[in-house]
């Protein structure tokens, strides 16, 4: 009885996380996106080469307007090896950044973030829907691509 419990279990919790994340409505969404004041949430990533990983820590990037603040994860191939080993991921602070948002059909933000003075990092592009859900592909100098899945927390 308990093998049976557990899955069940684990499929409401994933279950209660999704609905936390698209309780957003696109009004207060568009607004967030506009005026540059959220997090997106990072819940998977998926490099380049490699499998789909669900992330177990909470990761985000943080937009303000003005600075952007990342701590995400990095999962695949470098074409560097970073100088202290614990610089890994990809963590960044940037008071020098681009940021331009283009509305495409059905309620859909696409969101490029350019930081100046961040080296390693060429642009963040982040992929809105009007019910919270996003997706953000980092774009690196030094490594390929990765994506990650998640959603907009609203900040007040």
């Amino acid at each position: 009885m308990n093998r049976t419990v557990f899955p069940f279990f684990s499929l409401f919790i994933v279950l209660a996380g999704s609905i936390q994340a698209q309780d957003a409505d696109a009004a207060t969404v568009q607004k967030a996106v506009e005026t540059k004041n959220y997090v997106f949430k990072a819940e998977s990533a998926t490099p380049q080469r490699g499998g789909h990983r669900q992330l177990t820590t909470e990761y985000e990037l943080l937009v303000n307007p003005d600075t952007v603040v990342s701590f995400l994860p990095y999962f695949g191939r470098s074409y560097s090896a970073p100088i202290n080993p614990s610089d890994a991921g990809i963590k960044f602070t940037s008071m020098n950044y681009e940021y331009s948002v283009k509305t495409k059909k059905k309620n859909r933000w696409d969101i490029t973030i350019k930081p100046n003075d961040v080296s390693d990092i060429r642009d963040l592009n982040l992929t809105v829907f009007d019910n919270g859900r996003a997706s953000l592909r980092v774009n690196s100098n030094n490594r390929e691509p990765i994506t990650f899945e998640g959603y907009l927390k609203v900040r007040e």
